[in-house]
């Protein structure tokens, strides 16, 4: 049969199902969010008044909730299940979906009042800081005057007077930052040693930011300094004809939006050292269009968020600020065993990225168990937790378990299977969405799509689908005007799609 008499005749032929893996859709549907079991009443509330002025799902105004409250403690109170294990209350995430999603509205739902309190913080802090300088510029005129004495004094050989109090200025204010949406790891660095509390990073897009890691002046990755910023340890960067700056304890909380063709792409390329498996991914459905019957309330937020920053490091014995660790009651400590349990059960399960992010869900436990308890706090005039109770990590287990894991399970399915069935679903989509009954590796490639866009990539999946009976290859005839043979395949009929 030659290539056009190919193109020609109906194939006809015995077929068996094809395996069921390239007819299912991978992607999972979202989960429902739990927001009243989780956030309590007070706070659930405002998430969907918040969510619906914004016409977001409430699942990314949580996002930025989570994600801001955790900065905002920071290195103030860390979670201490027992001696030996602490945690930051830093939290990662990052909201997926089409640009229709309204993820950057739902995420402003936090953080535009977060500016506006960062704000406030600067206009009163600039008081201490204009003063500062006023002051600085008497301490130069001083320190300049006590030179030319000094000087005259020593070549007299006497002793020279002792350098004035009114030229020592004191230290500088320094003028607060609660978020940063870009900046490099350099001055990231200086930010956090001079305002140890830690910092919040917001990006309106994650995948260029991500991507930017591999591209650090001198050749080298900024992943280093993002794998301690999640963990809140130490780090030192240094700086080219500049003195070292060293940050004693790194806590930068993340959060920003990605749509889900770019997380993909990041998928497939990211190196596997665990960055990707820090973020909560959250992914969920579309909300239907509607005018908004009510805005949001700014205010209770704003109050909440300068309670949180009421927060004060303490002290330890050689003067230098620490977190205040706060225990975990012996009940918590029962429940947080029978979580590590059943989070050790979900890792023989899972696999590629899944498996990384399933192994950190206890410690991801811990974090959100500390931010639920002072997200109660900050509202309800009470007294500062002195311990994460049954309650407070309760409900950060019953998030995990019932939402976020499940969250993940939907965003990094194409991650969690081996690169040529990967592939190979690929082209069965492919195949479905162009309702292919037959077609050429030429066809394909024509189409340059990603993960399928070259014959090192399209012929693992091409092979994975013949042994999977969805396509069988068809002997053609050498192609009379020469080249590379045209290899051409025929389609399963079950395969889904309104196949000729």
């Amino acid at each position: 049969m030659s290539f056009a008499q190919a193109k020609e005749t109906p194939f006809a032929m015995a077929w068996p199902d094809p395996d069921p893996r390239f007819l299912r859709d991978d992607l999972a549907p979202p989960p429902l969010l739990p927001l009243a079991d989780v956030m309590g009443p007070l706070w659930a509330a405002w998430i969907a008044r918040a969510a619906e002025a914004k016409a977001s799902p409430p699942d990314y105004v949580l996002a930025g909730l989570l994600t801001t409250v955790g900065a905002l403690i920071g290195n103030a109170r860390w979670a201490s299940p027992w001696a030996g294990w602490t945690e930051p209350p830093i939290i990662w995430a990052m909201a997926i979906g089409a640009p229709s999603a309204n993820k950057s509205p739902g995420l402003d739902a936090v953080l535009a009042p977060l500016g506006r309190v960062q704000r406030r913080l600067r206009e009163r802090a600039q008081v201490a800081v204009s003063a500062w300088q006023a002051k600085d510029e008497v301490a130069r005129l001083a320190e300049s005057g006590w030179k030319e004495v000094a000087k005259t004094v020593l070549k007299e050989g006497k002793e020279p007077p002792a350098k004035p109090e009114a030229a020592n200025p004191g230290p500088q204010p320094v003028l607060p930052l609660l978020s940063v949406t870009d900046s490099t790891v350099e001055r990231l660095a200086v930010i956090v040693a001079r305002q140890p509390r830690g910092l919040l990073m917001a990006r309106d897009e994650l995948a260029g930011w991500l991507q930017g890691m591999t591209r650090y002046s001198g050749g080298g990755s900024d992943r280093p300094f993002w794998l301690e910023a999640y963990g809140g340890r130490g780090y030192s960067v240094e700086r080219m004809g500049r003195a070292s700056v060293q940050v004693e304890r790194l806590s930068i909380g993340v959060v920003g939006s990605i749509q889900p063709d770019r997380l993909k792409t990041l998928l497939f390329k990211a190196d596997d050292d665990g960055l990707l498996a820090r973020f909560l991914p959250i992914w969920p459905g579309l909300v239907p269009i509607k005018r908004p019957n009510q805005g949001s309330d700014d205010g209770f937020l704003e109050n909440a968020l300068e309670r949180l920053l009421s927060l004060e490091m303490v002290g330890d014995e050689t003067g230098a600020t620490r977190p205040w660790f706060i225990p975990f009651s012996e009940g918590a400590r029962q429940l947080l065993d029978d979580f590590r349990k059943a989070a050790r059960g979900w890792e023989n399960e899972a696999d590629g990225l899944l498996l990384s992010f399933t192994g950190k869900l206890p410690g991801l436990a811990v974090r959100l168990s500390l931010v639920l308890a002072f997200l109660e706090w900050a509202v309800d005039g009470g007294s500062e937790p002195a311990e994460i109770s049954v309650q407070h990590f309760g409900r950060a287990a019953h998030l995990l378990e019932a939402y976020v894991l499940p969250m993940a399970q939907r965003a990094y399915a194409d991650a969690s299977v081996p690169k040529a069935e990967r592939a190979a679903r690929r082209l069965a989509a492919l195949i479905r969405e162009k309702s292919w009954s037959h077609f050429t590796t030429r066809d394909v490639l024509r189409l340059d799509r990603t993960g399928l866009g070259t014959a090192d990539e399209l012929n693992p999946a091409l092979v994975a689908l013949e042994e999977g009976e969805a396509i069988r290859p068809v002997d053609l005839a050498p192609n009379p005007q020469g080249g590379r043979p045209i290899r051409m395949f025929v389609v399963n009929p079950a395969l889904p799609g309104d196949l000729a």
